[in-house]
């Protein structure tokens, strides 16, 4: 490399040779490359969607400013083919592992939410013809289990755009938190299914579902308060209808729409079980953010492999980008402060100001020595 940017550095101390080495023994892949390695399309990857890349060919030169290897655009699209996304995709986990190593922030709630949804990438029908999804159109779909607390994916299952939510959300349950999510998760079998498996939720339901021998719950009248009603009930017609009861929370959203909500949440507020709901809002901006500034829209290839090698890689940046944000804004006075956008910019650009480089180069090295305990035969 010609130089080395701090994003680099960053991506090689947190993902490192062995990580990738180590996986691919366990995909039985065999990295044949002497110049233009796994580890090497993970940085163009990851550089890709720091820098919004728009395709190989433009990405190629862009690559040269970044620090990376000279490499001609077919060599980085067939290795981008080649490489089984299954190796990205247990990196991304790989990371989110060893970022959530730090103590996270307590919410004043019984336990952490993690919202739960998907977004789909849609392109051209000839673009992707594994993945038809609607007339002329392809399209892959991220299903992701968000956690509120660090502002972090924790899980990510991959499907085409024609896969239905609910299969995929029941999935990304996880007893260490509360569910929350939309419609498109709110089946009433899965209701009781939680309650007997003791996973919290709060989940949407349809407007046509029947709320049956409903009674009222008391409650304590709340100063503005937007709920309209909180009961417990019966859901569903008797063809299909739960066998337990659940509660039901009936609020108004600022549009002055109602909304349904279930839980088995019993020990709450009828408030703080709509203000849950409304938090479901956190991973529509995340969704919104990578797709704006990780350019995820665009695809630059039209396999499997590169298609998910390439979205696995945002991600990645993603969860590198804002682990080392909100750990290194800890250590910036507050007039010295900037957004998490005006963070990627200047990243990008290999120009943080020297009070963020310090706070950074702070947080990589608790990181290794931490990590070192953890592994005293590394390093």
């Amino acid at each position: 490399m010609k130089k080395s940017t701090t994003f680099t550095k960053l991506v090689q101390t947190l993902l490192t040779e062995e990580d990738v080495k180590q996986i691919l023994q366990e995909l039985k892949y065999e990295d044949t490359a002497s110049k233009f390695t796994a580890s090497q399309l993970l940085l163009f990857f990851m550089h890709a969607a720091l820098g919004q890349w728009d395709s190989y060919r433009s990405g190629v030169g862009k690559a040269v400013t970044s620090g990376l290897i000279r490499v001609c655009y077919s060599s980085f699209s067939s290795k981008a083919s080649d490489v089984p996304y299954e190796l990205f995709k247990r990196l991304f986990h790989r990371l989110l592992s060893k970022c959530n190593r730090a103590t996270k922030r307590h919410l004043g709630i019984p336990k952490n939410l993690l919202l739960v949804d998907s977004t789909t990438i849609t392109v051209g029908k000839t673009r992707l013809p594994w993945a038809l999804f609607h007339g002329e159109r392809a399209g892959i779909k991220l299903h992701v289990a968000f956690a509120v607390a660090t502002e972090q994916p924790v899980q990510v299952i991959e499907t085409v755009g024609s896969a239905h939510d609910g299969p995929i959300g029941e999935q990304l349950g996880d007893k260490d938190y509360i569910l929350v999510n939309d419609r498109a998760y709110g089946k009433i079998k899965r209701f009781d299914h939680y309650v007997r498996e003791n996973q919290y939720f709060v989940t949407r339901i349809k407007e046509n579902i029947t709320l049956v021998k409903p009674r009222s719950l008391k409650r304590e009248s709340a100063e503005n308060s937007n709920v309209v009603e909180d009961m417990t009930c019966y859901l569903g017609t008797p063809q299909s209808q739960s066998q337990l009861r659940h509660r039901v929370v009936i609020f108004k959203d600022d549009y002055g729409h109602e909304i349904r909500v279930a839980t088995n949440l019993k020990h709450l507020s009828a408030e703080q079980i709509a203000d849950m709901y409304k938090a479901r809002w956190g991973i529509e901006v995340f969704f919104r953010w990578i797709k704006q500034n990780l350019n995820v829209p665009v695809l630059f290839g039209t396999t499997k492999n590169a298609v998910f090698n390439q979205l696995f890689a945002a991600l990645m940046t993603y969860v590198v980008l804002r682990w080392l944000y909100d750990h290194s804004k800890s250590l910036i006075i507050a007039c010295r402060s900037m957004p998490l956008i005006r963070f990627k910019e200047l990243m990008q650009e290999n120009q943080l100001q020297a009070e963020w480089l310090i706070a950074v180069t702070r947080i990589l090295d608790k990181y290794v020595y931490l990590s070192r305990l953890d592994n005293p035969k590394v390093g």
